[in-house]
C-alpha cells in the first residue's frame, strides 16, 4: 500500500456535504413556487413539467436566459442577497413576455468559490419571490462550488425560463405600422443593466459607499441601486386577453437606442418624446456625476421605462387605462413614423 498522502474533495474546497445541505434546506422555498404542472421535487436529474395545451391551438415553447451582470457587486458591497433573484428572474421572464408567452419553469445556475449557506439561501429566497411574482415555477438549478475561481465572497447567477405561447398570437412586431402609438411602463429604477457604468461613477470616479445618504434620492446608495428589476408579467398578460399588442420591447442593455429596432419593420421610425414621463431622480444623479452625455445616457439605461409597447392609435387609451388598472404606471410616450431613407430607426425627442 502506498504511503503516499490521501486527497479528499473537500480538502480542493468543494464540500459535498455542504452542498447537500442547501439543497435539503431549500426544498420548502421551491416548493413555495409550484404552479400546475410540476411533476417532481429538487433533487432529481431532471425537472417534469407538464404542459397543458388545451388553450392553444399550436402551442410554441419560448425560451430565455440573462445574468443580473455587475449589479451583483452591489449585492456583495451591501451584504444584501434576497433581492439580486429576482432581478435574475425578471430580466428573463420580461423578455419573454415581450414576445406574448406564459412563463411556464425557470432554472437557475449559481457558481461560487466557496458555497455559504446563509448567502446562497438568500439568493434562492429571491429567486422564489421572482417566480411567485411572474407565476412561474422555480423546477430546478445547478450550484457549482468552484475553488480558486472567485474571490472570496463573490458569486455568480444565470437563469433559464421556458414559456408558452400560441403560434398565432406570438407577437414580433410584424404588425407594427405608422400611426401606431407607443405606451411606456415605468421602470422600478435602475433594473439590471448599465451596472459597470455606475460602478465606474459611484466608487472608482467618486468614493462612494453604499451605505451613504444621498439626498437627491432620498435614501441610501445601496438600497436605490438594489431596486429590484420590476416584472411586467401578470399586467402584460392581463391586457393581452382583452387587447391586441403589436410589439412590446424590454428596455435593457442598450437603452431606447438599440432595443427598439429590434421589433420595428423596414420603414417604421420610432419617435420617443422624452418630456412626457418623470425621469427618476437616479438617473439624473448618474448623468451628473459622471458627466454623461444625455444619449450615452438613453443607450446605456431605462431611463425609467422598462417596457415600451406599440399599439393600435384607436385603442391606445382603453389599453392605458387597462394598465394602470393592473397597477402599471403607463403614459403615451411616442409613436411610430415613416421611416426616410437613411434615417435611424429611433428619434429621441427633447423637447
Amino acid at each position: 500500500m502506498s504511503d503516499a498522502k490521501q486527497s479528499k474533495y473537500s480538502e480542493a474546497g468543494v464540500d459535498i456535504d455542504k452542498g447537500n445541505a442547501f439543497v435539503h434546506g431549500i426544498k420548502d422555498i421551491v416548493a413555495s413556487t409550484h404552479q400546475p404542472g410540476v411533476l417532481n421535487d429538487i433533487g432529481g436529474f431532471s425537472s417534469l413539467f407538464s404542459i397543458n395545451t388545451d388553450n392553444y391551438k399550436q402551442p410554441v415553447l419560448v425560451t430565455s436566459t440573462d445574468g443580473v451582470g455587475t449589479k451583483l457587486d452591489i449585492a456583495k458591497r451591501c451584504n444584501k442577497h434576497d433581492t439580486i433573484g429576482i432581478d435574475l428572474v425578471a430580466m428573463c421572464v420580461n423578455d419573454i413576455i415581450a414576445g406574448g408567452a406564459k412563463p411556464l419553469c425557470f432554472l437557475d445556475y449559481y457558481s461560487v468559490g466557496k458555497l455559504e449557506l446563509d448567502v446562497a439561501t438568500e439568493v434562492v429566497k429571491g429567486i422564489a419571490e421572482g417566480c411567485i411574482q411572474s407565476q412561474c415555477s422555480l423546477v430546478g438549478g445547478e450550484t457549482a462550488e468552484m475553488p480558486g475561481l472567485y474571490k472570496a465572497g463573490d458569486y455568480d447567477l444565470a437563469g433559464f425560463v421556458v414559456g408558452i405561447g400560441d403560434r398565432d398570437d406570438l407577437i414580433d412586431g410584424s404588425e407594427i405600422s405608422v400611426g401606431n402609438k407607443i405606451i411606456g411602463l415605468k421602470s422600478s429604477g435602475l433594473h439590471s443593466n448599465g451596472f459597470s457604468l455606475v460602478r465606474k461613477i459611484c466608487f472608482t470616479d467618486h468614493d462612494y459607499n453604499v451605505d451613504e445618504y444621498i439626498e437627491e434620492l432620498g435614501c441610501a446608495l445601496g438600497d436605490e441601486l438594489l431596486q429590484p428589476t420590476k416584472i411586467y408579467v401578470q399586467s402584460v398578460l392581463s391586457v393581452l386577453k382583452s387587447f391586441k399588442l403589436n410589439g412590446i420591447v424590454h428596455n435593457t442593455g442598450g437603452g431606447f437606442i438599440d432595443n427598439i429596432p429590434r421589433i420595428l419593420p423596414s420603414g417604421c421610425k420610432a419617435e420617443i418624446f422624452t418630456s412626457r414621463w418623470e425621469v427618476p431622480p437616479i438617473f439624473e444623479f448618474l448623468a451628473k456625476k459622471g458627466n454623461v452625455p444625455q444619449e450615452e445616457m438613453y443607450r446605456t439605461f431605462n431611463m425609467g421605462i422598462g417596457l415600451m409597447i406599440a399599439v393600435d392609435n384607436d385603442k391606445v387609451e382603453d389599453i392605458v387605462h387597462l394598465f394602470q388598472a393592473h397597477g402599471e404606471d403607463a403614459s403615451v410616450i411616442g409613436e411610430i413614423t415613416s421611416q426616410e431613407d437613411g434615417e435611424e430607426q429611433v428619434n429621441l425627442l427633447f423637447e
